[in-house]
């Protein structure tokens, strides 16, 4: 007798690739079930309201890298913009702001040299190659600090051919950084605008606890608001962070599987979860635009080189008091126990650095929102790098199992990875793989 199933496809996660995969799946006329531990959905993406303030508060992804067709086709449907961020950087050093000179030329440059390199290393330690002792010691400093804060990345562990290669791609520095016109919320409301509701059920607080395959068949047991749970299907789509698939089963936030992943063993461990701190700080004024005879009007970035906190950026193009606070990567580690007030404090100290005291910065604050992705226990991290010696990791990630688990996620895209649209294309892949199998 044939299994009987309680759907075709259980998608575990309602992040941007689980909504993508489901969408897909849903439209094809197969039935899905979205399980979501959180209370609500948009994983990665958490866009917050305030009803007092003109735009959205993102504590989560932000910007549009490049032009994506995935991510602006989804604003489209919409009838949302992204507006372009200008590119107008100042760091703090020596004691007075200057405006940032364009290094990113000299950086790719020297990265061309990791082409001649027989084996792959970490950034830190090609940085200490004589060839990279001949670029200057500020730009050798901007590229460790740019690999913490955009890669979120370890240099002593990340891969210097996977990040030579992502520098030499549009997504750093090579194309326009945009923001969606009302927050990414955008983008998750026009996927749930895609999926067909007579085919999807989404359980929200539904905590994925052990998921039993074979192939042909799955069992996934979670605990839900009404108790434990029991659902079959005959397939599943895994959207999990890397960091929850990494944990041991004896770890309360893991996800069992039975039997074990071991074809995904390998290639979790040659990927990382960078550790990222977010803190969006509210003031009663744009008061950086007073500053210096209104030098800093049109200023998009503030870098602190060797500040806890090292970068801030403004809400530009739009105009509102508002700065966000980023650190990441081994700068971030030190956060790794704080609280939302350390995390504010510290945040405002860096602050008052770069503007050189000049202005009570806690004085002029009136909120501050702050999400610790790494206190998060569905993320546990912000996004993926590769470490040392990663080769095609993601790939093998991304890899189905026995044509009944498929895998999605940023950290298994192979082009966009790290990011939204990376997610999109991962949950919109999966779905394709799962389609093929079920017809």
């Amino acid at each position: 007798m044939a299994p009987r199933f309680s759907c075709d496809v259980v998608v575990i996660g309602a992040g941007a690739a689980g909504l993508a995969a489901a969408a897909t799946l849903s439209k094809a006329g197969r039935s899905v079930t979205i399980l979501e531990a959180r209370d609500r959905i948009g994983g990665r993406i958490f866009t917050r309201e305030d009803p007092g303030f003109p735009i959205p508060i993102e504590l989560g992804a932000e910007f549009i890298h490049g032009e994506p067709p995935e991510t602006l086709a989804l604003l489209q449907k919409a009838g949302a913009l992204a507006l372009e961020s200008p590119d107008d950087h100042w760091t703090f050093r020596d004691g007075k702001l200057s405006r940032r000179e364009a290094f990113l030329d000299e950086a790719r440059e020297l990265m061309k040299q990791v082409k001649r390199y027989k084996h792959d290393i970490s950034v830190a330690d090609f940085l200490e190659r004589a060839e990279s002792q001949r670029a200057s010691p500020d730009v050798r400093a901007r590229i460790r600090l740019m690999v913490q804060g955009f890669d979120a990345a370890d240099p002593a562990r990340a891969s210097v051919r996977a990040i030579a290669k992502e520098w030499s791609g549009d997504s750093v520095g090579n194309a326009p950084q945009s923001k969606p016109v009302g927050g990414y919320a955008v983008v998750i409301r026009a996927l749930l605008r895609n999926l067909d509701h007579r085919h999807v059920q989404t359980k929200l607080q539904t905590i994925v606890r052990t998921v039993n395959w074979q192939a042909g068949s799955v069992n996934v047991e979670a605990d839900s608001l009404h108790g434990a749970i029991n659902l079959a299907a005959r397939c599943a789509i895994v959207t999990l962070p890397i960091s929850i698939l990494q944990l041991p089963p004896d770890d309360p936030g893991s996800v069992r599987f039975a039997p074990v992943l071991k074809q995904k063993i390998t290639p979790l461990s040659r990927l990382a979860l960078g550790p990222v701190i977010k803190a969006v700080l509210k003031f009663r004024t744009m008061f950086w635009t007073r500053l210096d005879k209104g030098r800093y009007r049109n200023a998009a970035f503030f870098h602190g080189l060797g500040l806890p906190v090292p970068t801030f950026w403004t809400s530009l193009p739009q105009r509102v008091p508002l700065l966000t606070a980023w650190t990441g990567g081994p700068n971030a580690e030190q956060f790794a126990n704080a609280d939302t007030s350390t995390i504010i404090k510290t945040a405002l100290e860096s602050l008052r650095e770069i503007f050189h005291k000049h202005i009570d910065v806690a004085d002029e604050l009136e909120a501050a929102y702050v999400h610790h992705w790494q206190q998060d226990p569905f993320a546990r991290g912000a996004y993926s790098y590769e470490l040392v010696g990663a080769g095609n990791a993601r790939a093998q990630l991304a890899k189905p199992l026995e044509d009944t688990l498929f895998f999605a996620g940023e950290a298994t895209d192979t082009e966009e990875s790290t990011t939204v649209t990376g997610a999109l294309r991962s949950g919109a892949r999966a779905a394709q793989e799962a389609l093929a199998v079920l017809k």
